[in-house]
């Protein structure tokens, strides 16, 4: 249930930015995650971001597993892994690693991705990837299970048919976490989005580069520029993927796109401007909204307090909003900003600003919940 929040604002010094969020200590009470009866599991990818974050909200929500692989690329086979007391060696990933695997939760790339998914569904693993191979693909579901669990319908582990599930992309989780609530009671009917995203959209090595860079920069040195080719700390630009023939960007036709096949609304009208911005791993969005029917203020505010996995941050009165702090290692999304919008006539429009980690709910957390849906 979401409520008015006023919270705190957090600082971090430079040599406290979180990164990456690390598996949970062994405890009495995740000892009970293992059972015998449970699904068994692989994790692809797992030394990456988003893999280490997998462990992480695994062990959090006491995800039941009756044994789990540590799958990565044959550069990081051998290294160990520690998860719920735990010590796994990582594995190189091949064609028989999903023998016996009942869900395989994927986030080593798109090109991993289209390569073995598809194997490990014919050897009957339920996959929930990250990537964006398959989210585009006709018949297979792209969920968020908090606004269209019935795309999943009929998919469970356990029964030894193999299935691909495809996690959306970052930027349009956080975004759709916040305005389908609004979507469901008035329609929306064009939708104009600028993202302001973190490093972590362009994992670990990209985290690191900006913490390393921000230590340059204080330090009057030139930047080390490998991953983005550019100054990044203390500086902004357009998003790094590539530009289209129409001029949007990939990231921006991904949020187009998914929000219609999200939605199953082919005449919803989005456009999108996205921005790579020097914070660490939680994503920023500026969402304007025009509606089919009326929708006034008060009843936005009601309808976000009520919904699933979003809360609400707006005190105008001290000027306290989301802010990606706010949100960070969090699971839920932060709203905030909620005004009509003085273009349009009458209540057919709102403005909101959204945050949300992107590692977590915009990748982990979401895929983890997939699975929940699959038990």
């Amino acid at each position: 249930m979401a409520s008015l929040t006023h919270q705190t604002p957090q600082t971090h010094f430079i040599s406290k930015l979180p990164l990456i969020a690390k598996p949970r200590a062994f405890s009495a009470r995740v000892k009970m995650s293992l059972q015998e009866s449970a699904p068994s599991l692989a994790v692809v990818g797992v030394t990456g971001a988003v893999g280490q974050e997998f462990l992480s909200v695994l062990s959090d929500r006491d995800f039941p597993y009756s044994s789990i692989k540590m799958l990565a690329s044959k550069r990081s086979a051998g290294k160990r892994v520690a998860f719920d007391g735990r010590e796994y060696t990582v594995e190189e990933l091949t064609a028989e690693s999903f023998d016996g695997v009942d869900i395989a939760l994927f986030s080593a790339g798109g090109s991993i991705s289209k390569e073995f998914g598809p194997r490990a569904a014919e050897k009957g693993s339920i996959v929930v990837d990250n990537s964006s191979a398959f989210r585009m693909v006709e018949g297979v579901p792209l969920v968020i299970p908090e606004v269209n669990p019935e795309a999943m319908k009929g998919i469970k582990a356990g029964k030894g048919k193999g299935a691909l599930i495809a996690n959306p992309n970052c930027s349009t989780i956080i975004c759709l976490m916040a305005v389908t609530p609004l979507h469901r009671h008035a329609k929306v009917k064009r939708m104009v989005v600028s993202t302001y995203q973190a490093a972590s959209g362009a994992g670990a090595a990209a985290m690191e580069e900006l913490l390393q860079q921000t230590r340059e920069v204080l330090a009057g040195r030139p930047p080390t520029c490998n991953i983005f080719g550019q100054q990044y700390a203390f500086n902004l630009f357009s998003h790094n993927a590539p530009i289209t023939e129409n001029g949007y960007n990939e990231e921006e036709i991904k949020l187009v796109k998914e929000t219609r096949k999200i939605w199953n609304d082919t005449e919803v009208k989005v456009t999108a401007t996205c921005i790579r911005v020097p914070v660490m791993r939680a994503h920023a969005e500026s969402v304007n909204l025009q509606f089919e029917n009326p929708l006034d203020e008060k009843t936005a505010r009601e309808l976000l307090k009520k919904a699933p996995g979003v809360y609400i941050i707006d005190d105008r009165a001290s000027n306290t909003f989301p802010t990606p702090l706010d949100v960070s290692n969090k699971d839920d999304v932060a709203v905030g900003r909620i005004r009509r919008d003085v273009s349009q006539d009458g209540n057919y429009g709102l403005d909101i600003f959204v945050c949300g980690d992107q590692i977590r709910k915009g990748a982990a957390l979401n895929a983890v919940q997939i699975a929940e849906m699959l038990l």
